[in-house]
C-alpha cells in the first residue's frame, strides 16, 4: 500500500548517523544522498522507501503525536537488534522489544530518533 514514508529532520548528518547502524539491522542501508535528504532501501530494491529529509518549506522539522512508522523485521532478534542500535546512537526507548497484545506472534520494539520521530520494528512470524 505505502510508496514510501518520510521522516523529517533538522540534522541530517546526524540523522544519518543515527539511521545507518539502526536500519542495517533490518536489511536497508542508504543508497541515496544530497544535501537536502538521505534515502534507505534494501539492495534489490527500485527505490528507496525510506526518507530522512529536511522539510522542503524550510520550516523546522517536527513529529506527529499519534504518529508512529513501523518497519517489518524478518526476526525477532532484527527486532532485539534495531532497539539496541537506536539507543546505542542516542534513540530514546518507547517500549522495550516483546511479545504484545496485538496477536499471538506480534513482537516489537518501539524508539524515538534524535528529532522525536516515533518508529517500532515488528516481527510477526513465531519464533
Amino acid at each position: 500500500m505505502l510508496l514510501y514514508v518520510t521522516v523529517g529532520t533538522n540534522d541530517l548528518d546526524g540523522a544519518g548517523a543515527f539511521y545507518d547502524p539502526v536500519l542495517a539491522t533490518l536489511g536497508y542501508r542508504r543508497q541515496r544522498q544530497d544535501e537536502t535528504e538521505i534515502g534507505y532501501s534494501a539492495d534489490g530494491d527500485i527505490r528507496c522507501r525510506f526518507w530522512v529529509v529536511t522539510p522542503f518549506n524550510g520550516k523546522p522539522a517536527t513529529f506527529g503525536n499519534g504518529a508512529t512508522i513501523a518497519l517489518v523485521a524478518e526476526t525477532r532478534a532484527a527486532v532485539d537488534a534495531f532497539h539496541a542500535a537506536a539507543l546505542a546512537q542516542g534513540g530514546i526507548d518507547e517500549g522495550a522489544p516483546g511479545l504484545r497484545p496485538f496477536h499471538a506472534h506480534f513482537y516489537g520494539a518501539w524508539v524515538r530518533d534524535l528529532d522525536g520521530n516515533k518508529l517500532s520494528a515488528v516481527c510477526e512470524r513465531p519464533e
